[in-house]
């Protein structure tokens, strides 16, 4: 089974692929990018901030082991690295 978003990625990637004139199917694909390059950035902001969040009150090692990584992999994301 599917997620709801990677599903509608590919719904909207085979869309894209089926527009007959390469220069609306060229514009299509830039529009798309653009919306999950945006989507990308929104996301990074949420993780960053469930980052910091955690970090009260703990150590950036226990943020990393909480979430499965380093805690300087922790550090790093919260600054936007």
């Amino acid at each position: 089974m599917t997620d709801p978003l990677t599903g509608a990625l590919e719904d909207a990637t085979a869309q894209v692929a089926a527009v007959a004139d390469p220069v609306e199917r060229f514009r299509a694909a830039r529009e798309r990018r653009a919306a999950i390059t945006q989507a990308d950035r929104e996301l990074t902001e949420i993780e960053k901030a469930v980052v910091w969040e955690l970090y009260e009150g703990r150590t950036w090692a226990e943020v990393g082991k909480i979430l499965g990584f380093s805690g300087s992999r922790a550090e790093a994301i919260a600054r936007g690295r």
